[in-house]
C-alpha cells in the first residue's frame, strides 16, 4: 500500500471524527429545541415552581445552552452521558441493558440478508437479460419502494392476526429454545431484511456485471471458460472490494429501518428506548440514543469508503 492509499484512509477516518463532532452540535441543538418545558414533562403539571427549579438546576437546564453542550460532551469523551431525568438512573445502564438486544436484532438480520442478497445479486448478474434478471430487477424495485411500517403491518395481520404462526410483539425476556428466538425474531428480521436484500443485491448485480464487460472476462469468455466458473474465478474476486462496499451501505439502512422495526413489535431495543424517551422528554437518553444511532452509521459509511479505497489495485500498489 503506498502513501497516497495510506492519506486517503487518513483523511477519511479524519472526515468522520469531525462528522461525528458536527452530529453531536445538532442532536445537542435539535433536542434542545423540541417544544415543552422538560422539568414540567418529568413532574406533571401538579409540580411546585420549586421542584422544577431544583430539577433544572439539577440537570443544568438553568445554565446557557453552549455550558450544557460542552459539559455533556465531556461527559460522552469519558464514557459518562449523564443521569436519565425521568428515573435519575445512569444513561449508561439504561442504553447497556437494551444494546445488546439491538445488536442481535442487526446480527440476525445481517447473517440471513448478505447471504440472500449476495446469491441473488451474483445469480441475476450471472443470467442477466434473461426471465429471471427481469424478475429479481421488478421485484427488486418494488420492495424499495415499499416502506419498512407497511411490510411490518402486513406481516402482523398475516402471520400474527390470520395465521397465529408468531407472536405480534416481540419479547425477548422468555428466549429459551432455537425455536422460540425464531418466533420472536422472524417478524421483525423479515421486515428488516426485504429492503436490505433488495438494495444489497441491486448493487451486487452491478458490481458483478461491471467486472463481466471488463476485458479479461471477454478473453475469459474467448477460451471457453464456462460460465459459472468465469463468474465465480475471475469476475467475483475483481468484485470483492465493491460488494463489500455495497454490503456497508446496504448495512447502514439498518440504523433507521431498526428505529421503526422495534417500535412496531415493541421490541427492547435502543431505538425503542429513545422512542420512549422522546415522549418523556428525557433528553440525555434521547441524545445518547441518537448518537450511537449516528455514530454506528457513520461506522458504516467509513467502513465502505475504506473498502473502496482498498479494493483499488492502483491504490495498493
Amino acid at each position: 500500500m503506498n502513501s497516497h492509499a495510506l492519506r486517503l484512509i487518513a483523511n477519511r477516518l479524519g472526515v468522520a471524527l469531525l462528522t461525528l463532532g458536527a452530529v453531536s452540535v445538532v442532536i445537542f441543538t435539535i433536542t434542545n429545541m423540541l417544544p415543552g418545558d422538560a422539568a414540567q414533562a418529568i413532574l406533571g403539571q401538579d409540580a411546585t415552581p420549586e421542584l422544577l427549579a431544583a430539577l433544572r438546576t439539577k440537570f443544568g437546564l438553568d445554565q446557557p445552552s453552549y455550558v450544557r453542550y460542552f459539559h455533556w460532551l465531556a461527559g460522552l469523551l469519558h464514557g459518562d452521558p449523564g443521569h436519565a431525568m425521568a428515573n435519575d438512573l445512569p444513561v449508561a445502564q439504561l442504553v447497556g441493558a437494551r444494546l445488546p438486544n439491538s445488536l442481535m436484532l442487526a446480527a440476525a438480520t445481517t447473517a440471513v440478508s448478505v447471504p440472500v442478497a449476495l446469491f441473488i445479486g451474483i445469480s441475476s448478474a450471472m443470467f442477466r437479460g434473461s426471465l429471471y434478471d427481469r424478475i429479481v430487477n421488478m421485484a427488486t424495485v418494488w420492495v424499495v419502494s415499499v416502506p419498512e411500517f407497511l411490510i411490518a403491518t402486513v406481516a402482523v395481520l398475516i402471520f400474527a392476526v390470520k395465521l397465529h404462526w408468531l407472536a405480534a410483539l416481540s419479547r425477548t425476556d422468555d428466549i429459551a429454545t432455537l425455536g422460540q428466538f425464531l418466533r420472536v425474531y422472524a417478524m421483525p428480521v423479515l421486515t428488516l431484511c426485504c429492503v436490505i436484500v433488495a438494495q444489497m443485491a441491486r448493487m451486487t448485480r452491478a458490481a458483478v456485471i461491471d467486472q463481466l464487460t471488463s476485458s479479461y472476462v471477454e478473453m475469459a469468455r474467448l477460451k471457453g471458460v464456462r460460465p459459472v466458473r468465469m463468474v465465480l474465478s475471475h469476475a467475483l474476486p475483481n468484485a470483492v472490494g465493491p460488494i463489500g462496499n455495497a454490503v456497508a451501505l446496504s448495512l447502514s439502512y439498518l440504523i433507521g429501518g431498526v428505529i421503526i422495526v422495534e417500535s412496531i413489535f415493541n421490541y427492547p431495543g435502543i431505538a425503542s428506548l429513545m422512542v420512549d424517551s422522546v415522549t418523556m422528554r428525557d433528553m440525555p437518553v434521547v441524545q445518547a440514543c441518537a448518537m450511537l444511532f449516528c455514530a454506528g452509521y457513520l461506522v458504516l459509511l467509513t467502513v465502505a469508503d475504506l473498502a473502496a479505497i482498498l479494493s483499488n489495485p492502483r491504490l495498493r500498489k
